[in-house]
């Protein structure tokens, strides 16, 4: 990788940072804290986020009947869900430890926090657990695969590839042969540095 790649890198790790600073900024002013890893509101919050809470019966009656009719076949995607977290679990507690490659922590990607907002009914928070889960999961499994990549393939495509994850911009070049064994090397290397430590 050259001394520019590293550079841009290295500005969008910064860029990232600063993200996450105006994020916490807008956290901030929600009037909420962590305790032992749960948002806890302050009572006066809560009161006006039940006020602003829509009822089930209001919240049904305005629903669109085509969204009611395809419900059942976006919730039918359970099932593959729970299938390819189950399987992408039992794979890398089989595999990682003989590939030498750390674990991924799953309780890290799956969250489920948004029941305890007050704003929300019953069917947004179920709503809101499924979307969780699902794109958790997604982001669990990427996350596996990209741990795996980095251990048997590190190489970049031909072609650009839209949504690359963030191991891979430190593959080695499509077609660059002489530097390859050397490369492999670097990356498993790299994977012994994961760093799991918790992010709050």
């Amino acid at each position: 990788m050259t001394d520019r790649v590293e550079s841009i890198l290295e500005n969008i790790r910064e860029l990232e940072q600063e993200l996450e600073v105006e994020f916490a900024k807008a956290r901030a002013g929600l009037r909420y804290g962590l305790e032992h890893g749960r948002a806890r509101f302050e009572a006066e919050v809560v009161r006006r986020h039940e006020a602003l809470r829509k009822g089930l019966g209001k919240y049904l009656a305005g629903a669109n009947p085509l969204v009611v009719l395809t419900a059942p076949v976006i919730y039918s995607l359970i099932i593959p869900f729970v299938v390819m977290d189950l399987w992408v679990s039992a794979y890398q507690a089989i595999c990682f430890p003989v590939y030498g490659i750390p674990r991924v922590k799953r309780g890290r990607y799956i969250v489920f926090d948004r029941s305890g907002l007050a704003y929300l009914n019953l069917i947004e928070k179920l709503n809101c657990a499924y979307c969780s889960y699902a794109n958790g999961v997604a982001a669990y499994v990427r996350e596996v695969a990209a741990r795996t990549e980095q251990h048997w393939c590190p190489i970049k495509h031909a072609r650009r590839v839209l949504g690359a994850h963030d191991r891979y911009p430190h593959f080695s070049e499509y077609g660059d042969g002489e530097h390859y064994a050397e490369a492999l090397k670097q990356a498993r290397a790299r994977l012994k540095d994961i760093d799991d430590a918790p992010l709050d």
